[in-house]
């Protein structure tokens, strides 16, 4: 996957002889997309009855999405709603579908963003590739009035109201390309039928994308340790401290810098995404601080030791963006009020 990476990133003329296949997926991509706008049209896809948001992205690899979808949980919440989340529970291995996260379930089961956005929000989490499932299991046992569905931007089967994609301001959309030749899930131009492009951080001039975004960033707001016992604030480790620095992450050197750009001197140990972590991966010999991301805390939690730290970020999104979400949301409580009045 590395190799790949560098050669979507790198812009490199060695993808080009991969361009074929991307016709081929892009051909498949589009005919999706138009099987789902004539289902929605048609009435054949099924309309749940409250309205749902769809966090996601167009290319492979992490984005930062969920942070995002943590962010407007806490918003929707301040908004008077009852937000419930939905995902596919990548990486984790459920004994059951539809799986409800808790606390106890381990990240092996449910995936570990799940599980992270469960944990940070006490919202109820269920987990199933079958999103539309999943969607139905969560009005079934909870009270929630509107739904976001963690990624599935792709995931046609899944009827919304709102489609956010969210883009990594570093690396934009890499060649530009479709897969295998690219990063790219569906083509460029998807990105004028969504109802906000968020631009997650990146310094100086943003990259090429076919529509104005939006502009966010990841703040960090404190160090806490695994356990949850201890806290420390974003300088508590001292200007200059070197630090382990762990990252399972689509763009672990996002995660490096921001490190950095703290005062800290970060010896950089990056994973794969969603990285099932052994204890042996967390030991380097030293009793020095091992610095990681949220995500990647809630799969070590089992064998933290007191030197063991997670950095905790918030998204901070623009007001324009909540003034469009708003909106769109008055016309989904209309769409929702309508299918009341019919059934």
């Amino acid at each position: 996957m590395a190799a790949l990476e560098r050669l979507w990133y790198g812009r490199s003329p060695l993808a080009w002889p991969l361009w074929p296949l991307s016709l081929l997926f892009g051909a498949v991509a589009r005919q999706r997309r138009r099987r789902y706008l004539a289902d929605v049209a048609s009435g054949a896809l099924w309309q749940p009855p409250v309205p749902v948001i769809v966090v996601g992205n167009i290319s492979v690899g992490g984005t930062g999405k969920t942070p995002v979808v943590i962010a407007l949980v806490e918003y929707l919440r301040q908004r008077g709603w009852r937000p419930g989340v939905v995902s596919r529970g990548y990486g984790g291995t459920p004994p059951t579908l539809p799986l409800r996260v808790a606390g106890s379930v381990d990240a092996s089961q449910c995936g570990d963003e799940p599980l992270l956005v469960h944990l940070r929000t006490g919202c109820p989490v269920v987990v199933d590739p079958d999103r539309p499932r999943a969607l139905r299991q969560l009005l079934a046992s909870t009270d929630c009035n509107v739904v976001i569905s963690d990624d599935g931007l792709q995931h046609y089967r899944l009827f919304r109201d709102v489609e956010l994609a969210v883009v990594d301001g570093q690396r934009g959309l890499g060649n530009g390309l479709l897969l295998p030749a690219g990063p790219l899930r569906e083509p460029p131009q998807r990105l004028r039928e969504v109802d906000a492009v968020l631009l997650n951080g990146g310094s100086g001039e943003a990259p090429v994308l076919p529509v104005a975004a939006q502009r966010f960033d990841l703040q960090p707001t404190r160090f806490v340790s695994l356990d949850g016992a201890r806290t420390l604030a974003v300088g508590g480790f001292g200007a200059g401290a070197r630090v382990h620095a762990l990252a399972g992450i689509g763009n672990p050197g996002r995660f490096f810098a921001t490190l950095r750009s703290l005062g800290l001197d970060p010896r950089e140990h990056p994973f794969a995404d969603h990285h099932r972590y052994q204890p042996g991966d967390l030991a380097f010999g030293d009793g020095g601080p091992v610095v990681m991301t949220e995500k990647d805390a809630v799969k070590c939690r089992a064998f933290a030791t007191p030197e063991h730290w997670y950095l905790a970020v918030e998204a901070l999104l623009p007001p324009a963006f909540y003034g469009m979400l708003d909106a769109r949301l008055a016309q989904a409580l209309r769409r929702t009020a309508g299918a009341t009045a019919l059934s």
